[in-house]
């Protein structure tokens, strides 16, 4: 006959023997040290204050010593490494209790850590930082009313945009007068491209500081007039052209252009004054290339010439060649031996 298996003692051993190593587990503390843990202001701020890290939004902290039970440290320790964890704590000034009034504050990193959610639901304690507290400032910021101007990607105003409406209410430095008070909208390029269709909506904004950027609570929309093309048909005349011979070739072919007057003949591109100017100052205003494979044929053969338009004003739109290349014919003509200058590298 089988013996009873008595399931209930089972399960008392079973449970006793996990809570003993859960209890082991937690009674073995570790620590481990986490180098630059980020405070930054916290966006939700009474936007009538401006609060500071030394006229930044943001502070590293050297290194937080943490301690705990040795599961959470571990797992601490996997977050940073995968990634998945980051020690980023965000001040309120309205958390703490004497950081409302402006002024320059103290802040204690050390019991400021101590509350911060981050560190309570890990069950962990923050033994050390360094430093040890960080200074803070607050000052008050008084509501006004600001002129908008419209600037483009490089601070340059955009006279012809119309802003709708022309002011808005922002919080500023209290001895703002004058000319200070003016908030900026910066359209990108594609969004000027599509103010000229129809109007965008941007958020105005201001600089407290070199890194402090203030955005306005409300949008306006701006409306660009239509472009005018500031290319338009220009004529050149006296092109040279370069022939661009491969180095395999030289030396034993000379380039015969049998159409050398109908190439350099006047043409039209579409340019800025500027970006023609910059093509005419070029040595040379087109490039024939002849290719390795080109000897093999013997007769007359044609090729496109390649405008060599000036790169800059190139990337900036302000030059187009030709809508078709002139076709330069030539005649590849074997040099006798000896006739040719020398060869690349010899």
């Amino acid at each position: 006959m089988a013996k009873n298996i008595k399931y209930g003692k089972v399960t008392i051993v079973v449970l006793i023997t996990v809570l003993i190593w859960v209890w082991a587990d937690l009674a073995q503390d570790d620590t481990f040290t986490v180098p630059n843990v980020t405070i930054s202001v916290a966006k939700s701020t009474d936007p009538g204050l401006w609060v500071s890290f030394d006229e930044e939004s943001s502070v590293s902290i050297e290194n937080v010593v943490l301690k705990g039970p040795a599961s959470k440290i571990a797992d601490v320790e996997r977050g940073l490494r995968s990634g998945s964890l980051s020690f980023v704590f965000f001040l309120d000034p309205a958390q703490e209790e004497t950081m409302t009034a402006p002024g320059r504050h103290s802040l204690d990193v050390q019991s400021f850590l101590r509350k911060s959610a981050l560190i309570k639901e890990r069950a962990l304690t923050v033994e050390s930082s360094s430093p040890k507290s960080i200074p803070v400032n607050v000052v008050k910021l008084e509501k006004k009313w600001l002129k908008v101007r419209c600037v483009d990607e490089n601070g340059i105003t955009i006279k012809n945009a119309t802003i709708d409406p022309p002011r808005v209410e922002m919080f500023v430095l209290e001895d703002w007068e004058g000319e200070n008070l003016i908030a900026d909208v910066r359209p990108t390029l594609t969004e000027i491209a599509q103010a000229r269709t129809q109007p965008i909506k941007k958020t105005p904004q201001i600089q407290l500081a070199p890194r402090q950027i203030r955005k306005a609570l409300s949008t306006v929309r701006i409306k660009m007039p239509p472009e005018e093309n500031p290319r338009s048909e220009r004529t050149i005349t006296g092109a040279n052209l370069m022939v661009a011979l491969s180095v395999n070739l030289q030396g034993k072919y000379r380039v015969e252009v049998t159409n050398h007057p109908e190439v350099v003949r006047p043409f039209t591109i579409r340019a800025t004054p500027e970006a023609e100017q910059a093509y005419e100052r070029q040595p040379f205003q087109m490039t024939l290339y002849i290719l390795d494979g080109d000897e093999k044929d013997e007769g007359e053969q044609k090729k496109p010439v390649i405008y060599n338009l000036p790169e800059e004003f190139v990337r900036n739109d302000q030059i187009m060649p030709p809508t078709l290349p002139v076709q330069a014919k030539f005649k590849l003509i074997l040099l006798p031996p000896g006739e040719g200058p020398p060869a690349a590298g010899s």
